[in-house]
């Protein structure tokens, strides 16, 4: 029995993947195909401090545990949670500008990357990420991994964001392949409930380790 299963996976380093089963693989992309959450946070920090939010609002676990959220969202519920009024599209303004300066601290996620790019010609592949257009294309860009992926879903292409299904529907419905015949690769909580939520089959990536104060 363990042969057979063994003999229906391929190994991609620390990743198990069914060889067959679906019929397109869609990545998120902070977190799993790239390692960006320290330059994220650090953008929030910055982000926050320059629109006037008190220190420690948004601490590190918290951001953690909040992966692959929209950034309006994620200041919506700062404002709930601690009585504040910070412009959610100011926040995430400055965020942006501020990760854009940071892409050089952005690394591969090697055993993701080597995955999709044995997908190319084999069937669609996509993206569907929490993050904004122009940050997700300049990620892509600046790591060259722009060429692999037929389909790019960002926050900014739907009304509601991880851990709503809509990015991975949307990405589905673009790669034109039924939901139930999509692989997902997904790092964090939220991106995998949203995975789960369209009816796709989900692999969990290992999160990369970082010392969280």
């Amino acid at each position: 029995m363990k042969k057979a299963l063994n003999a229906s996976m391929e190994q991609f380093g620390s990743l198990n993947i069914p060889k067959s089963g679906y019929k397109a693989v869609i990545f998120d992309l902070d977190g799993t195909l790239v390692d960006s959450m320290p330059a994220h946070f650090e953008a929030w920090c910055e982000a926050l401090a320059k629109n006037g939010a008190p220190k420690d609002v948004f601490p590190e676990d918290v951001f953690y545990s909040m992966g692959g959220r929209p950034t309006k969202d994620i200041v919506r519920e700062i404002n709930g949670e601690f009585n504040l009024d910070l412009d959610p599209s100011a926040v995430a303004y400055a965020k942006r500008q501020a990760f854009l300066t940071k892409l050089d601290k952005v690394e591969l996620n090697d055993d993701v990357v080597a995955f999709a790019q044995s997908l190319r010609g084999k069937m669609p592949v996509g993206i569907a990420t929490g993050g904004s257009r122009k940050v997700v294309e300049a990620t892509l860009k600046a790591k060259g991994l722009t060429d692999l992926f037929d389909e790019v879903v960002t926050a900014d292409d739907v009304k509601c964001g991880k851990p709503a299904p809509d990015v991975y529907l949307d990405a589905a419905a673009r790669l034109e392949v039924d939901p139930k015949d999509c692989l997902v690769l997904e790092d964090a909580a939220p991106g995998i409930m949203a995975a789960q939520s369209a009816g796709m089959k989900v692999i969990t990536v290992p999160a990369a380790i970082h010392i969280v104060q």
